[in-house]
């Protein structure tokens, strides 16, 4: 198969739903996206009800005149699977495909994602309803790509239905063989929790303050990972049995309780992400603390998605208010957002952006949820941002295929993603540090990536980066230790915070002194920890005479043979003592923060590596405007893009070309509110 389609050219679509319109305006339709500059439509991935309407009974034929329009006019299609939306034969038959509530209450047929992964009746259903679709459409000429399902693990990422304690139990007996290695993994002999009999185990289940075994649990995340993982296969499976050899797989969103890289490396070709920055404006957004950035927390979720696929899609781009009838109050884009935003997934790495959607839809829950034209089909603001952007798209050229530049990594695992959901000591800090490190990477114009130890990970992966920040790594293995060893042994910097290495695989604290398996990198010891209390002020520590914050929870560092101590704190009754070192370890170091990160302590430790603000040699700019660089071979591609309803002014200290444009430009440069400029350096 070919999935370079999407990536020798920069390439705009948008998702259309043929089945909500009257098929009268199918081709005026395809007519004014393509004069728009659109050249791919995502379709069907909720028309299960249109192929087969009741039990067994097919109706194929439907999107047939739809996808001979599309050829006929030049237009490239990506065609769904609709397994997100179970018709209401299938789950008012087989009740047994819905999923449930921790309490054990079905879902019932209206929403979407109602099933769960585990039910065999709906593995059944799902297999003859892709496998007849595409037996039917699967070498049809305008399709290019296949969408799986529709944002996996959205809505719900946690199953509780009976089957899914079915497939828990035999995915625990595949994990650890017996009870009596189960019982042990879990600690189950506190609370008398011991099992003798595979059938007394569950999924999570109702319990006082919701306190399950954080071990049962912990495996439970990973069972619901597997879960989906296995049900994306099967689908790919199929699909690759029948449908051309030069159309991709992908699917679209990135969600929780989810291993998308696994995912992605399994059973896709690409991935797709789903992008509205318009959440951060929502009238329901209650989280205050991400109102420094706003809309450039985007930039946090891209970033993410480039860990998974370095060049990817953008499945759905917002263009409009984003509102269902019950949830999600978001404003319209203001003019100059809805390009600002696109421009952001492309300055990340995107190389196919498609808006959601074509035309806002008339009925449902999604009547709030605006597309590029309104209920009146009129041309409109946003179509005219469409057009201005796909012109742009065209001039993006040299950035097709290129890497977001970044020195500076964020390191994750999923392991420490679960217990950080479970452990509320673990969860505080890494959302503090993680928040943090974005935040002053995005306000100090030092790009970032994330890096996710997987067992495939390699040296040569971490060596890409100067510096790696896994600030609150709890569980941590042998090989993982090892592979952060080599990688600083050969110049490569790591940084640690509090609450590091003290659990194993299974969540349970080891017996040994922290940051256990790391002491030997960071050559220190914590002995005393804490929280920090509300009764005194936020923890600091003084650093060449500056307040650091460390703020959440502190360790007590005490430094061993050939650790420096940068910093001590300057509060509590722990001040004066270590709570920054540093350690050489071969050609690199380790530095070991007795806390989590602050903005402040982020930016002073980039600060002290030499990669703050690394653009500055060749640009000036204010903290409100993002800085992003793509390069491929000798070709390198700046974006500047002004974030605020405001002019900024950003300044250029070596002649730079304006690929929009073709102006050379030096010195101060305006950028009108939300204006984004490329610049060929």
């Amino acid at each position: 198969m070919n999935t370079e389609y999407l990536f020798p050219a920069m390439t705009v679509g948008v998702c259309y739903y043929p089945e909500h319109w009257d098929k009268s305006l199918w081709e005026e339709d395809l007519r004014r996206m393509l004069d728009s500059g659109i050249t791919v439509v995502r379709i069907a991935e909720f028309a299960w009800s249109l192929f087969e309407r009741t039990e067994g009974v097919f109706t194929l034929d439907y999107f047939d005149p739809f996808l001979d329009l599309c050829e006929k006019m030049g237009m490239k299609v990506i065609f769904g699977t609709p397994t997100a939306t179970p018709p209401a034969w299938l789950t008012e038959k087989y009740p047994e495909t819905l999923n449930c509530d921790i309490t054990g209450v079905k879902y019932r047929h209206g929403m979407r994602r109602h099933y769960n992964y585990n039910s065999p009746v709906y593995w059944e259903k799902c297999e003859i309803i892709i496998g007849k679709i595409a037996r039917h459409y699967g070498n049809h000429p305008a399709i290019i790509g296949w969408q799986i399902d529709n944002e996996l693990n959205c809505e719900t990422d946690e199953f509780y239905s009976e089957a899914d304690s079915a497939a828990f139990r035999m995915w625990l007996k595949e994990r650890y063989g017996t009870l009596d290695k189960l019982n042990d993994a879990w600690g189950t002999v506190f609370w008398s929790q011991t099992y003798t009999d595979w059938a007394q185990i569950f999924v999570p289940r109702p319990a006082p303050h919701a306190a399950y075994n954080p071990h049962l649990h912990l495996d439970y995340l990973r069972f619901v990972s597997r879960s989906c993982l296995d049900f994306c296969a099967m689908q790919a499976k199929i699909l690759r049995a029948h449908i051309s050899p030069d159309a991709f797989i992908t699917t679209n969103g990135m969600f929780g309780h989810m291993d998308n890289h696994a995912m992605t490396r399994n059973s896709l070709d690409l991935y797709t992400y789903d992008s509205y920055p318009n959440f951060a404006f929502g009238l329901d957004v209650k989280d205050i603390e991400h109102n420094l950035l706003r809309d450039r927390w985007s930039g946090m979720k891209l970033t993410e998605v480039r860990s998974i696929c370095p060049h990817f899609g953008i499945m759905e781009q917002q263009s409009g208010a984003g509102s269902w009838t019950s949830r999600m109050d978001n404003p319209m884009p203001r003019p100059g957002q809805m390009t600002l935003w696109a421009l952001q997934s492309v300055a990340h790495g995107a190389d196919f952006v498609s808006f959601f959607r074509w035309r806002t839809c008339t009925f449902g829950t999604e009547i709030y949820w605006h597309g590029i034209l309104g209920y009146d089909n009129r041309d409109n603001r946003r179509m005219g941002e469409l057009r201005d952007f796909a012109a742009k798209m065209k001039k993006l050229a040299p950035v097709c295929g290129a890497d977001y530049a970044a020195d500076v990594a964020l390191v994750r695992d999923y392991d420490n993603i679960y217990d950080s959901e479970l452990d509320n000591w673990h969860r505080r800090v890494t959302r503090q540090s993680e928040d943090a490190l974005f935040e002053a990477s995005q306000l100090h114009h030092t790009p970032m990536d994330m890096l996710y130890l997987q067992p495939y990970t390699s040296l040569e992966d971490l060596k890409k980066y100067k510096a790696l920040f896994m600030p609150h790594a709890s569980i941590m293995t042998g090989e993982k230790a090892g592979l952060l060893e080599s990688y600083v042994r050969q110049g490569g910097v790591l940084i640690v915070g509090c609450r590091s290495g003290y659990k194993d695989e299974h969540g349970r604290c080891v017996m040994e002194p922290q940051p256990g398996l790391l002491k030997k990198l960071t050559a220190t010891d914590v002995m005393e920890y804490t929280l920090a209390s509300p009764a005194e002020e936020e923890p600091y520590a003084i650093w060449n005479g500056r307040r650091m914050p460390m703020p959440v929870f502190n360790d007590v560092l005490t430094p061993l043979k050939g650790a420096q101590v940068l910093a001590r704190f300057g509060s509590s009754y722990y001040a004066g003592e270590p709570a920054l070192t540093e350690h050489h370890v071969g050609e690199g170091r380790v530095l070991h923060l007795g806390g989590a990160l602050s903005r402040e302590a982020a930016a002073m430790i980039l600060e002290h590596l030499g990669l703050l603000e690394p653009f500055a040699p060749v640009v000036s700019a204010p903290q409100e405007v993002e800085l992003a660089l793509r390069e491929k071979d000798a070709e390198k591609v700046l974006f500047a893009l002004n974030y605020q309803n405001k002019a900024m002014t950003i300044t250029l200290h070596q002649a730079a070309q304006s690929l929009f444009d073709g102006r050379t430009m030096q010195g101060d440069v305006v950028l009108a509110p939300y204006e984004v400029q490329v610049f060929r350096l």
